[in-house]
């Protein structure tokens, strides 16, 4: 007579997850959850810069060209010889840092020369300002919450061998630091926004002196 081995009663052991396996798999699933917000915050907060850049270049290319466009006369145009003088020292009232006249412009530009956008040669001048708001040149606050100018005018010597010559004026001497007495100008238009700062350049010559 055979015995047949009985089966086995016995069930396979089953395993579940421990207390400290599902702390590990909560912390990986946050350390993750925070990388991935960390990222879309970052996408987010500079999703909009390009914009606001964009607003600061057109707001100094208008700026800049303003300045740019401005008188660069011997004489401030309320002189009467103002027409008719080579050199500033013939004039009544010969042109100088700030305003120097009977401003504002009867051109429709808010100051008749190039050199009354500044109080002096190379100190930047908050430019625009209306009440601690961005204005444009007639005075009316633009709707640009967070940006602000400052124009910075500096004598430069321009030509070969750092000969400046004026183009209706040949002899003229050569005239830099603080006097507003030169040929040749550089305009700096520094904008200022959320903490950045975007800054254009141009120059001025005194290409026609006398035209007012």
């Amino acid at each position: 007579m055979s015995i047949e081995p009985r089966a086995s009663l016995r069930t396979p052991r089953q395993r579940g997850v421990t207390l400290v396996e599902m702390i590990l798999f909560m912390v990986i699933i946050g350390v993750a959850l925070a990388g991935i917000v960390g990222v879309m915050a970052l996408t987010t907060g500079q999703s909009a810069d390009p914009v606001r850049r964009k607003q600061a270049l057109i707001l100094a290319e208008g700026l800049l060209e303003e300045v740019e466009r401005a008188n660069f006369s011997y004489c401030d145009p309320f002189d009467p010889n103002a027409a008719g003088v080579a050199r500033s020292a013939d004039c009544t009232i010969p042109e100088a840092w700030g305003q120097t006249g009977g401003e504002p412009s009867t051109s429709g530009r808010p100051y008749d020369n190039v050199n009354d956008y500044v109080s002096a040669a190379g100190t930047a001048n908050a430019a625009f300002d209306v009440g601690g708001k961005l204005a444009d040149a007639n005075g009316n606050v633009l709707n640009l919450a967070g940006y602000s100018a400052k124009v910075t005018i500096t004598p430069v010597v321009l030509g070969p061998d750092g000969a400046q010559v004026g183009a209706n004026n040949p002899s003229a001497g050569v005239s830099t630091g603080n006097s507003a007495d030169n040929e040749a100008l550089q305009i700096t238009v520094t904008i200022t926004y959320d903490g950045q700062t975007l800054t254009l350049d141009g120059y001025r010559t005194r290409y026609a002196p006398n035209a007012l």
